[in-house]
């Protein structure tokens, strides 16, 4: 794998991880004053996730 293929892969991978840690134990986010809905991370978690295993999926094909 190219490193920006690399660094892509894992920063997904943090951002999905991040998501569904925000929905396990519910934390908090706060973004200028108002409340970000819980369910956000939901999606966040599938599109950061998908992209992540699309982005390794096309890095390893042959």
């Amino acid at each position: 794998m190219k490193p920006f293929t690399t660094i892509a892969v894992i920063v997904l991978s943090l951002v999905a991880l991040l998501h569904l840690l925000r929905l396990l134990f519910g934390w908090q986010v706060t973004v200028n004053g108002l409340i970000v809905p819980l369910w956000i991370s939901v999606p966040g978690f599938v599109v950061a996730t998908a992209f992540a295993l699309m982005l390794w999926g096309e890095a390893h094909k042959k």
